[in-house]
Parts: structure tokens; C-alpha cells; sequence
């Protein structure tokens, strides 16, 4: 996607760094995601659920730089890509929780 980057120098590197960011991500998103949520409970009601979005952009862009203090070669160019990429996540997300849930049956 334009404007989100790997630079890792090998496929091996690069799959490390895609897990770690991955890590990254889920401790961002599952610590202040709630916090947001909780606080801009109005924005989410108003905007009909589509500040979420706008909220993981940001956490997105926070793992750019959390990335990025821990020398990752991973770096997301603004909000626009942190956009696009929140969507693209938040889709995966979901058809993966679709796929858990046949395969599960909960």
C-alpha cells in the first residue's frame, strides 16, 4: 500500500519485522483503544462508528513510531496511508474473525 514501508533487506527479516509491528499493534491497539473508546463514546455515536477508523489510523501512526524508536524498518507516511491501511486491517480483522468463528463454532 502507498505510503506504508518495509524496508527490510531480506524476506526472512521481512516477515520477522511484519510479526513484530504485528505485536506492536495488537499491545497499542488493546491498551488504548479501550481508553479512546470509553472517552469519545460521543464521536463514535455521532459519526456512527465511523471515528473508529479515524482512532486506528492514529494507533497505526503510533506504531510507526513506536517502530521506529525500536529500530523496525517499518514507517507509515502520514495520515492519509494510516487511513487506508486501518481500513485494510480493520477488513482483515474481520474476515478473519469470520473464518474463526465457522471453523470454532462459538
Amino acid at each position: 500500500m502507498d505510503g506504508i514501508t518495509v524496508s527490510a533487506t531480506t524476506p526472512v527479516r521481512e516477515i520477522g519485522t511484519l510479526i513484530a509491528v504485528a505485536l506492536v499493534f495488537g499491545i497499542v491497539n488493546a491498551v488504548l483503544k479501550p481508553i479512546i473508546a470509553t472517552l469519545g463514546c460521543a464521536f463514535y455515536i455521532l459519526t456512527l462508528g465511523l471515528f473508529a477508523l479515524v482512532v486506528n489510523a492514529g494507533l497505526l501512526l503510533l506504531t510507526s513510531w513506536i517502530a521506529e524508536q525500536l529500530r523496525l524498518p517499518f514507517h507509515v507516511e502520514g495520515f492519509w496511508a494510516a487511513f487506508w491501511g486501518a481500513i485494510v486491517i480493520g477488513l482483515v480483522s474481520w474476515l478473519l474473525d469470520l473464518i474463526l468463528d465457522a471453523i470454532v463454532g462459538d
